[in-house]
């Protein structure tokens, strides 16, 4: 499976990237804004994004609504260092999958992506 990594955080991509990695998943692609994040998503049509709420330029909100515009059917993991129960229900609301909270965790990232790609 082709996952698409967006986070503004470097260090959180490759987290989150060898976390994928000793899943099985293949990381496609990274970006680090939801500029970016659109971008790529249109070119490579990964099977999934995780995507960060808390970006420059677009936030996390504003690409997966575009995404979601774009591909109706987007497979959206959103994640956030603010576990906000409002943050939650707006991605939700706006088409996400599920939602990861930072620091990430292995066996609930894995959970996530099971449930969404029903793996």
């Amino acid at each position: 499976m082709n996952v698409l990594v967006v986070d503004d955080a470097a260090f959180m991509r490759e987290i989150l990237k060898d976390i994928l990695s000793e899943s099985g998943f293949h990381v496609v692609a990274e970006g680090c804004n939801g500029v970016e994040a659109v971008t790529l998503y249109k070119r490579l049509k990964p099977d999934l994004v995780t995507l960060d709420i808390t970006m420059p330029e677009m936030d996390g909100i504003e690409a997966l609504a575009a995404i979601r515009r774009h591909d109706p059917h987007a497979n959206v993991i959103m994640c956030s260092a603010m576990g906000q129960k409002r943050l939650v229900i707006d991605a939700i609301q706006a088409g996400a999958r599920d939602f990861l909270v930072k620091p990430f965790n292995k066996n609930r990232v894995e959970e996530a992506i099971k449930k969404v790609m029903c793996v």
